[in-house]
């Protein structure tokens, strides 16, 4: 198959993109960076320098392209609304990355919500998440192509393409790093839905092979606190002290959006479709296993 894929320099799209080449598909990746070409062909992706604003540009990758996967930015609409025109009426498959904070709420890490989404519960969304929301639902009901939205939870594990990084994780190891503190929103007590990059990779493929795929499915293996995997990696950095921020501080450090949405609230979603429908079978089960087991120590 070829595959043409946004975001290929980033931690999802190269790993999306390495996965797939590795499988035997032929793999176009859009980047920013015309430094970075030679790595990607290293991995087996062709590049295309561009970025998502040249819409004729994803328009032609996506009409030669016998599907389409967005690892790029999940709220770029005019993006969206480009490769959508290419593929209209072709019978092809735009496969775009989603995220679960859409369902995440504002408890500042301090409330467990007992709330559990899968794909047949009618999502909660608020405001600042609307557009997301919005955008997946208009990949889901585009006429004449196959819409498939993969909404991914917490990933962590080591990307296998340019980018090793994934957001979540990274951000507090990064933090506890420059200031010898391991630093939570409140309490910590928020937990989200976690899945290994790997097991990621694995649907991305499934989702695209097998036959007649559409609609949206939920990418989680197992669910972590915060507080659980702030503690598990200051024993692993050797971190003696763990600070609890409130959302103002969490803001003043991270961003709105990070604080938030990214590491404040809760994130809990069953990924029902994928097994029930694809057969998938994911392979870790615990970010804080893999914390304290697998996760590169910062130099």
């Amino acid at each position: 198959m070829n595959i043409f894929i946004t975001g290929a320099t980033g931690y999802i799209g190269g790993s999306v993109g390495r996965h797939l080449a590795a499988a035997g598909h032929a793999i176009r990746g859009l980047a920013r960076d015309a430094a970075k070409s030679a790595a990607l062909r290293a991995i087996g992706i062709e590049p295309v320098v561009g970025t998502l604003d040249d819409s004729a540009l994803l328009a032609a990758e996506a009409a030669r392209a016998d599907a389409v996967i967005n690892c790029a930015s999940s709220d770029h609409r005019p993006a969206i609304e480009a490769l959508l025109g290419a593929l209209q009426g072709s019978g092809k498959i735009l496969l775009h990355t989603s995220g679960s904070s859409q369902v995440g709420d504002a408890v500042a890490g301090n409330v467990l919500n007992a709330q559990v989404f899968d794909e047949n519960t009618p999502l909660v969304v608020g405001s600042e998440k609307w557009a997301r929301y919005a955008l997946d639902q208009r990949i889901l009901s585009a006429p004449g192509m196959r819409g498939i939205v993969v909404c991914n939870t917490l990933i962590y594990g080591h990307g296998t393409g340019l980018q090793p990084d994934s957001v979540q994780l990274p951000a507090l190891v990064a933090q506890a790093r420059e200031s010898g503190v391991m630093r939570l929103v409140g309490r910590g007590v928020n937990r989200w839905a976690t899945v290994h990059i790997e097991d990621v990779c694995a649907l991305y493929r499934l989702v695209l092979e097998a036959p007649d795929t559409s609609g949206f499915y939920f990418a989680e293996n197992g669910e972590s606190s915060y507080a659980e995997m702030g503690e598990a990696i200051a024993r692993r950095m050797g971190v003696d002290r763990i600070e609890h921020l409130s959302e103002e501080e969490a803001i003043a450090l991270w961003g709105l959006n990070k604080a938030r949405y990214s590491l404040g609230s809760n994130s809990r979603v069953k990924a029902l479709r994928a097994r029930s429908e694809l057969g998938w079978q994911p392979r870790h089960a615990s970010a804080v296993e893999w914390i304290n087991n697998e996760m590169k120590l910062p130099q």
